[in-house]
């Protein structure tokens, strides 16, 4: 019998809890207790080995979620390859770009996307859920027994995951073994993840919050996942209301909690079995945190990037309502400071650039040794995002360092406008860009999504604004808009606005 490798966790929790549930894909109504998991990845992984895959290959996979992300990752580590989720909203001469520089030996591609996977690869393994003779179980049903598993370490690269590509092409984030572990300690003890625990996962898995918050760290702990295809906020209170389901936790970035919140269910959801919600991936309205704190439930805020793993703050939630805005401290086994644009730190609560530093900060760049190096100052991994830090030590991400503009010499974050919007009743959806001004430098712009009915105009956004913030802040226009543009997870992208009502967007500020 093969040596199972120390960081197997599905293999050791097929050993000790076999029976127990490890993932429920809601969408196929498949559930697979850890010794199915167990059984199916280490077919998988026989299967990809038949194929001549081994360590340091990469596999790519384009789907939506769906319980094959954890096979398929787990397989690729008994084998020592390494997996590649890929970005199911890009275009193909995206998608072509990231494949031409990851060099995957095969893709695995859901049926939905047949299509472009033929664009894009040749060795190709379909899954279809509608049927059981695809492709995918074909290729499971005939492997031959899995011989032995690779010999890897911490520093092993697990997967490769492409950033959204804020400016330029995508970069590969290399997310090694030790990343994904120290993830699962620092975010899953906080978090209070245990084999109790039930996470509904609503984020998409090619992202790193789908995947690590918290689902990685559930299983780790021996828990059981319900994987959403895709999120809908009336099907998510379900849920969570549900007690057949007994959901305990959740994670999202603010979008859907305020996509929930505007939902006709949420008033009578019932989440009394919510033990923790997390909320991360860019600042939080004040509104959104205190609707969902007036429904019982403190929004346990946290931050991180896909080169973090993704956890670097978080927020117990014991102090959620004491320091509600907060991202929370650093994590158990990570450093962080906030710098001037000298590289000095900055004064207790002064507003600066957050940097990181751990077991659970990316080693680099894939094939992008010039990102890599622009990226760290003496291994300390430049983030991009303003942040302040309170006498208690604990954070606030202000924004991004880049959505940052300024106007008449003062620094404008947008997040801190952006909260002032979400007071109007009758705004749906707010962003806040810089745009040129030849007097002040630049000034803001209010892109604003009406909610159903409402008649609000320029005049009253701009005088619920005045008296709220400083006159520097208040925005000098607003359009409006049926919907912001946002990426997979959900956030706002800034970029797309400045194209849009600038014409260009802007370089990054450093």
């Amino acid at each position: 019998m093969p040596t199972i490798p120390y960081y197997d966790w599905i293999a050791h929790h097929a050993g000790r809890r076999p029976t127990k549930l490890a993932i429920h894909d809601l969408h196929t109504a498949r559930k697979l207790t850890y010794a199915d998991l167990h059984a199916r990845t280490e077919r998988l992984a026989s299967a990809l080995a038949r194929q001549g895959i081994g360590k340091g290959d990469r596999v790519a996979l384009l789907a939506p979620n769906c319980a094959e992300y954890f096979e398929l990752q787990f397989a690729c580590g008994r084998l020592g390859a390494i997996m590649l989720p890929l970005n199911w909203r890009l275009a193909v001469p995206e998608l072509q770009y990231i494949l031409g520089d990851s060099t995957p030996s095969l893709l695995i591609h859901d049926k939905s996307f047949a299509e472009q996977a033929r664009q894009l690869s040749k060795r190709l393994l379909e899954i279809d859920h509608e049927s059981p003779d695809s492709a995918y179980e074909q290729a499971l049903a005939a492997a031959p027994p899995f011989s032995a598993s690779a010999t890897l370490d911490h520093d092993d690269i697990a997967m490769v995951m492409y950033t959204s590509g804020t400016t330029g092409h995508p970069k590969g984030a290399i997310i090694t073994h030790g990343m994904t572990f120290w993830n699962c300690v620092n975010l899953g003890i906080p978090a209070l993840v245990t084999p109790e625990t039930v996470q509904l996962v609503v984020l998409p898995l090619f992202h790193t919050g789908g995947l690590n918050c918290y689902a990685n760290p559930v299983l780790h702990a021996g828990g059981t996942i319900l994987v959403m295809r895709a999120f809908d906020p009336g099907a998510a209170l379900d849920c969570i209301s549900d007690p057949a389901f007994g959901i305990t936790h959740f994670f999202a970035v603010p979008a859907p909690y305020q996509f929930m919140i505007q939902h006709p269910k949420f008033p009578t959801a019932d989440l009394s079995r919510l033990r923790v919600a997390g909320v991360g991936g860019a600042p939080c309205a004040l509104t959104i945190l205190e609707t969902w704190t007036g429904r019982g439930v403190s929004l346990v805020q946290g931050w991180g990037m896909t080169e973090t793993s993704p956890a670097g703050t978080m927020l117990d939630a014991t102090d959620a309502i004491r320091k509600l805005g907060s991202a929370g401290r650093v994590l158990m086994h990570t450093a962080i400071r906030i710098i001037d644009d000298k590289g000095n730190d900055v004064a207790t609560g002064d507003i600066g650039e957050l940097l990181i530093k751990g077991p659970n900060i990316t080693p680099g760049y894939w094939n992008n040794p010039q990102a890599t190096t622009k990226s760290f100052t003496d291994g300390w991994l430049h983030t991009g995002d303003a942040a302040r830090q309170d006498d208690e030590g604990f954070v606030y991400i202000v924004d991004r360092w880049k959505d940052m503009y300024i106007s008449g010499g003062e620094n404008v974050y947008p997040a801190e406008v952006e909260n002032v919007l979400f007071q109007i009743p009758d705004v749906a959806d707010a962003a806040i860009i810089g745009v040129p001004s030849e007097r002040w430098g630049e000034v803001g712009l209010a892109v604003v999504v009406r909610k159903p009915g409402a008649t609000i105009d320029e005049g009253h956004v701009i005088r619920h604004c005045l008296g709220k913030l400083a006159k520097f802040k208040v925005p000098q226009s607003v359009a409006f808009t049926d919907v912001l543009p946002r990426n997979a997870t959900g956030k706002v992208l800034k970029r797309e606005l400045r194209v849009q009502f600038v014409g260009m967007d802007k370089p990054a500020i450093t």
